[in-house]
This record gives C-alpha cells, sequence and structure tokens, in this order.
C-alpha cells in the first residue's frame, strides 16, 4: 500500500518540531506507527525548516501520528538548509569562482553530485607534495570517547592542512565554498589521503552517531557533519573507487573530478554508506573536505 503524505501529517510534523523534538525522535514516532522510514524521511525533509542544532531530548515519548488531526493551515514545505551546490536548470557545468566545473552525475537520494574538473592536474600534483612528508597512518573518530584511534577497517596513510594554511589550500578552500554554497569557516581541514595496494576504507558514515557517548564533545567544535566532498588527485590503475552500497553506485578515481554528498540528519535513511574499495594496482591518492553544520573552530 502507498503511503500518502498528508496535511494532517505535515502539521503534526511541524507541532512536534515546535514542541522541543528532535528530527530523530519525530522520525522514530513515525516508523513506531507504521510509517516507511524512507517515506517518513522525505517528509520530514519536505516539511521542516531543520534547524541543525542538536536539541536536547524530551523526557516524554512523542505521541505517533493519528488520521484524525485537527484540520488547520499547513506549514510551508522547505529544505533542510545543507552545503549545496546550485543545479537549477540542469547546468552542464556551474561556476566555482576561478575555475567551471563540470557537473557529471547527480543524485536525489543520497543526495549526490560528481564533479570534472574541479582541480587541475598542477593543483593535484601539489597537494600531493605539500602533503607527504607529513603522511601517518589514519585514524578516525571515536565516538565512543570523542577522540581519534587506530581502525583496521582504515588502511589509508594521511595527514590534515589546517584552514589556510598555504596557498594552494586556501584557494581550494574559497572554491569549495562558492561550489556548494557553504561558508569557509564551516569546514574541517583539507585531509589528504594516501592508499597504497590492498589498502581500503571499509564502508561507513561521516556523520557522529548521536547515540555514542563521545558525540556531544565532538560536536562541540563545530556540531554535525553535514556533507562530505572527495576529491582525486591521481588515478591508480585498479580499484579504489569511492562505492555507495546502499544505491549500488561505485564513483571511479579520476585526477581533478571529486564526488559530493551530503546528509541533513545522522540517519542511516539518508543513503550515505560509503567505502573506498581496495586499491588493486597502482596508489591512490585523495583530498577530503568534510563541512560542518556551524563554524569549526
Amino acid at each position: 500500500m502507498v503511503q500518502q503524505v498528508t496535511p494532517e501529517l505535515r502539521r503534526w510534523i511541524v507541532e512536534q518540531s515546535r514542541a522541543g523534538f528532535t528530527p530523530a525522535s519525530v522520525l522514530q514516532a513515525m516508523t513506531d506507527a507504521g510509517w516507511d522510514e524512507t517515506v517518513a524521511l522525505e517528509a520530514l525533509e519536505a516539511t521542516l525548516q531543520v534547524q541543525l542544532t542538536p536539541q536536547a531530548p524530551r523526557a516524554e515519548r512523542v505521541h505517533s501520528p493519528r488520521s484524525d488531526l485537527a484540520d488547520g493551515a499547513v506549514a510551508t514545505a522547505t529544505s533542510p538548509r545543507l552545503p549545496h551546490p546550485d543545479l537549477r536548470g540542469s547546468p552542464h557545468r556551474v561556476d566555482a569562482g576561478d575555475r567551471i566545473v563540470d557537473v557529471l552525475v547527480t543524485l536525489r537520494r543520497p543526495q549526490l553530485v560528481v564533479f570534472g574538473n574541479l582541480l587541475s592536474a598542477a593543483e593535484c600534483e601539489g597537494l600531493i607534495d605539500a602533503a607527504r612528508p607529513r603522511m601517518s597512518r589514519s585514524l578516525t573518530v571515536e565516538t565512543q570517547t570523542g577522540g581519534e584511534a587506530l581502525n583496521a577497517d582504515r588502511t589509508s596513510h594521511g595527514m590534515f592542512f589546517r584552514r589556510g594554511e598555504i596557498e594552494l589550500v586556501s584557494r581550494l578552500e574559497a572554491r569549495i565554498a562558492r561550489l556548494l554554497n557553504w561558508p569557509v569557516s564551516h569546514g574541517e581541514g583539507l585531509q589528504v589521503l594516501h592508499y597504497r595496494p590492498g589498502a581500503e576504507y571499509k564502508p561507513h558514515y561521516d556523520y557522529f552517531d548521536p547515540r555514542e557517548p563521545g558525540t556531544a564533545n565532538i560536536t562541540r567544535r563545530g556540531g554535525q557533519r553535514v556533507g562530505t566532498l572527495v576529491m582525486y588527485l591521481n588515478e591508480p590503475e585498479r580499484g579504489g573507487g569511492t562505492t555507495f552500497p546502499d544505491v549500488g553506485l561505485e564513483v571511479l578515481p579520476q585526477r581533478g573530478h571529486a564526488v559530493f554528498f551530503a546528509y541533513g540528519q545522522p540517519l542511516p535513511s539518508t543513503q550515505t554508506l560509503h567505502g573506498g574499495a581496495p586499491v588493486l594496482a597502482g596508489d591512490k591518492w585523495v583530498a577530503t573536505k568534510w563541512l560542518r553544520e556551524r563554524e569549526f573552530t
């Protein structure tokens, strides 16, 4: 049976939000009431002006939406505020300020875009050369503790540039901010990663799980992650693609190209599960930019 998103349901969603319930708790109430999770998430995204700042959870449980809700004014449908390129009119190219960037692939769910020629060959080589002396085994953020640790699922080597640390990084950060309509101040430092043959990063989510005890400490520095941009600095001979298992997509590394995806809620329903497939021959170099909901300090 097809589930219809009615004006009454939209009104109920707005009422719960105004009462202080988090989007995650509203989604849980909807799925508990029998709503398909994908339909429920789309209804939330289309109905609410989502405030991404985490809210304190309410002590009482959200009541499930009912079909006999009173009639009333329907909330204006708006989308969550997320980093996004301006793709109105289905352009083949977009202006990133100092560079015209190709639009190669777009998806609605996950919210994903593959860009061509975001970086020049010289910029790719410049990032690799600047990063190479500072590479070490990659760590992952530990939401259990709020710190960082080695993870057997991630076998690359990497380093971070501070925001604006060198002219090349500053130039790329300004380009990314223009392309994705998101302030430079709301981005983490640029990370460069090197994958040797056999290295991989198994499928994972980039947002911080709000159920974990260390997440509150991590998000003090700028809130949740809301978007990821992976830029390919070279082309391995075989393997090394960025995979999205939920939708059966693999983006193959091509120097200067990039894949961007956004996630309005820290939920698997965003379908942003992704991984770095094993490099089968040659080396892979990428630069990753994570975007936060607020200024990252």
